[in-house]
């Protein structure tokens, strides 16, 4: 279980975000060439475990993840920005197999340009969870 996973299964389900940007429009890992817009892109940028001297069944990790926006224009961006942090931010509980989970929003990049005069930008997040040993 990672905190790609858990943001991913956020987005997933989030029905006013599958409604603008469907499921297969958001991925992990890298996009590929010729991605139709608007897409999401899930990557983790930092993992820490919790460091014990007796190490337990389970580990609080706490992983740094960031969701990348790419839109055909600005104000698309924006709208899909707006959707990514309504669907992950605040959400705690048992998300994707993951137990003890929170989500809080860990900062925002800048405005890009993409590839193609797309437009992009990155939302983190800090997700921490208890994951299996």
């Amino acid at each position: 279980m990672t905190g790609v996973d858990i943001v991913g299964a956020l987005l997933h389900v989030d029905e006013p975000l599958i409604a603008a940007i469907p499921a297969g429009q958001i991925k992990a890992g890298t996009l590929p060439d010729g991605v139709v817009l608007p897409t999401l892109l899930v990557r983790m940028t930092s993992n820490v475990e919790r460091q014990t001297l007796v190490r337990g069944a389970t580990v609080r990790t706490i992983e740094r993840i960031s969701v990348t926006v790419r839109a055909a224009s600005y104000r698309d961006q924006v709208a899909a920005m707006k959707l990514v942090v309504k669907a992950c931010a605040g959400k705690t509980g048992s998300i994707a197999g993951a137990a003890n989970v929170s989500v809080l929003t860990a900062g925002r990049g800048p405005d890009l340009r993409g590839p193609g005069n797309s437009f992009e930008q990155t939302q983190d997040f800090r997700v921490s969870f208890d994951a299996a040993a």
